[in-house]
């Protein structure tokens, strides 16, 4: 499809938007009139900007307050749409968007909007250009798609069509199916936007919320589909009122949005194509051609998390591993690299100086640079993530060793695909020297990694939701907003299908939190903690209190309030207070856990047990750890 997207959705100077914008593989515009306005240029001059960029100006919006008009206002408007049509003879727009009326001297009558709608159209039709109507969600009589679409049918013209906004009919909950009846030559242009589900005024929501498809809640995938089904064949477009977007790098936004349309394309792909192989009655044929990746990577696990150290971090980081009950297993072949394990986990210490994970961390102590996910077809999964947008990265291998498939994620920190084939070990018998004494003998009773935690930049948070649902498959939880002393922090989990890879994305609101004095130290987005799950917390507790593992204490209060919110045996009650776990529940299952003390670079560890179905991940503990941190 041709893939286009509105100067609105970016920041800044139009022709920085235009250069961001044709550098991400879009092929059109949508141009909002106050960038124009603005545009130190005359309109022949910036459609030459755009041409020279390989970019068309598909859309020229928007046009307010026109139809269902006392005359006066009505000839006063068919002349301020003449100027504007001049403007898009000389740069090359072909259609005008023409915005349902909100005005308060607007007048209920379809006929007399419809009648007015024919006379724009008809002069718009002497300059070989075209107007589509959409319908604002809160437009004053007109305000959902069926209505609009009523007035464009009455209305007659050929140079009039139908524009559809996913987010104007989504936030109304107003249904789609009813597109699929409206003829595909009729829809002039499709503007798709996604938006978490807010309770607000429609207006404030669709102009300071709106996100890319997949970074929200509203069904995007199936208003596109039924929008192919009516046989459209136009542009896919993306129009995104967001406060954080218009000042974050318009660079990285162009990419999310490049990246949200192939999402959204190939999951409409996916759809259609199984509606054909199970319809009883012949499925509509595709008119146009959507992006078809590989499959979504099936992923059976985190196989290690890579730590990038200095030497001397190096030396302290794997003092603190020895108390969690890890045992250094291995050295790297060819790379100052340490191997350290317990049960199914394995913890890669990096200290070699010209790694790529020690360039990007050195400034920053010990973090962590790289995960590891098994899963099984790495090539498909970085032949995916690369036609997502995602960077492939290669890092450089030895003789013997194998070379393991990675991209460059979000931020800096690399994935790599580990082939399932290789079984538990294959990938460290390869490239490590094993040590013959590598059992589990002195651990700590923790079996395998539960969930991975990153502190992100506020402008970070959608981009990670894309990049893990569009590139990895994994799908988000609720969003919650939890309490540090100093401001809320918001989180969000993200998990695929199986539960055996889970993210948990936390984004501070006030620069004075943890989170916020962490990011700042390391550069904008790191895991900031990871929870290791074990069988039996107290007696994993009480093995690393004796080996020297400092945990991070808990208010008695807090066990005070415990006992009066859920019913729990008074024994287990004594045992969590004393060994300082917390606990949650659900209807699902039960969840005891507890934070060690933070290492250089703010990062800590978490131990966790889950018993039956329990899904989540201890949120609402979380202002109990920060409040406890805050007072140390």
């Amino acid at each position: 499809m041709h893939r286009s997207i509105a100067t609105v959705s970016l920041s800044g100077t139009l022709r920085q938007k235009l250069e961001a914008v044709s550098a991400a593989g879009f092929g059109g515009i949508e141009l909002f009139e106050s960038d124009f306005v603005n545009f130190k240029g005359s309109a022949g001059e910036l459609g030459r900007i755009a041409a020279d960029l390989g970019l068309s100006i598909d859309l020229y919006q928007p046009f307010r307050d026109f139809e269902g008009m006392p005359e006066a206002q009505f000839r006063r408007s068919l002349e301020r749409a003449e100027r504007k049509f001049d403007l898009m003879e000389a740069m090359g727009a072909p259609m005008m968007l023409c915005c349902s009326n909100t005005s308060p001297l607007a007048i209920d009558d379809p006929a007399l909007a419809a009648a007015q709608l024919h006379e724009l159209a008809e002069r718009a039709a002497r300059r070989n250009l075209r107007v589509g109507f959409e319908a604002l969600a809160w437009g004053r009589f007109t305000s959902l798609y069926g209505q609009a679409w009523n007035i464009v049918r009455e209305a007659d013209h050929p140079n009039l069509g139908l524009i559809l906004d996913s987010f104007h009919t989504l936030s109304l909950k107003d249904d789609p199916a009813g597109i699929a009846r409206i003829p595909g030559d009729k829809i002039f242009f499709l503007q798709m936007a996604d938006a978490p589900l807010l309770s607000m005024d429609v207006l404030q929501w669709a102009r300071h919320h709106r996100s890319f498809p997949g970074q929200g809640d509203l069904a995007v995938v199936g208003f596109f589909e039924q929008v192919l089904r009516a046989g459209y064949t136009g542009p896919l477009s993306l129009e995104i009122f967001n406060d954080i977007f218009r000042e974050t790098p318009n660079r990285r936004t162009a990419v999310d949005a490049m990246r949200s349309l192939l999402y959204l394309e190939s999951e409409a792909q996916q759809r259609l194509a199984a509606a054909a192989d199970t319809a009883a009655v012949p499925v509509p044929l595709q008119r146009v051609e959507l992006f078809n990746p590989p499959p979504v990577p099936a992923l059976s696990g985190l196989s290690f998390i890579e730590f990038a150290a200095d030497e001397s971090s190096a030396g302290m980081l794997g003092a603190l591993l020895g108390q969690l009950g890890f045992r250094r297993v291995g050295r790297h072949r060819s790379k100052a690299v340490v191997l350290y394990r317990q049960g199914e986990i394995n913890l890669i210490v990096n200290a070699q100086p010209d790694s790529f994970a020690r360039s990007r961390f050195d400034a920053h102590g010990t973090s962590v640079c790289a995960l590891g996910v098994r899963c099984a077809d790495p090539l498909a999964a970085v032949d995916r993530a690369t036609a997502m947008r995602s960077q492939r990265h290669d890092s450089p291998v030895g003789p013997n060793e194998l070379r393991v498939p990675a991209i460059v994620a979000p931020g800096g920190n690399l994935i790599h695909f580990v082939s399932e084939a290789l079984g538990a070990n294959g990938l460290y018998e390869a490239d490590f020297i094993l040590e013959e004494d590598a059992d589990d003998a002195g651990g700590a009773g923790l079996t395998q990694i539960d969930h991975v935690a990153l502190g992100l930049a506020v402008d970070q948070l959608d981009t990670w939701v894309l990049f893990t649902r569009a590139v990895l498959g994994l799908e988000p939880g609720e969003s919650l907003e939890l309490a540090d002393p100093f401001g809320l922090i918001r989180s969000r989990g993200v998990a695929d299908a199986a539960r055996s890879v889970r993210l948990v994305l936390n984004v501070s609101l006030s620069q004075r939190t943890r989170t916020a004095r962490t990011l700042s130290v390391t550069g904008g987005g790191a895991v900031h903690h990871i929870a290791l799950r074990c069988e039996d917390i107290f007696e994993s507790v009480e093995r690393l209190r004796t080996a020297g593992t400092r945990f991070v204490p808990i208010s008695g209060n807090y066990y005070d309030d415990l006992a009066t919110r859920i019913d729990l045996d008074p024994a287990l009650l004594a045992r969590m207070r004393a060994a300082g776990v917390l606990f949650d529940r659900s209807p699902a299952g039960d969840y005891l856990h507890i934070y060690t003390e933070s290492i250089e670079g703010g990062l800590f560890f978490e131990l966790a047990q889950r018993t039956a179905g329990y899904d989540a991940y201890g949120a609402l503990n979380a202002p109990a750890r920060m409040a406890s941190q805050a007072q140390e």
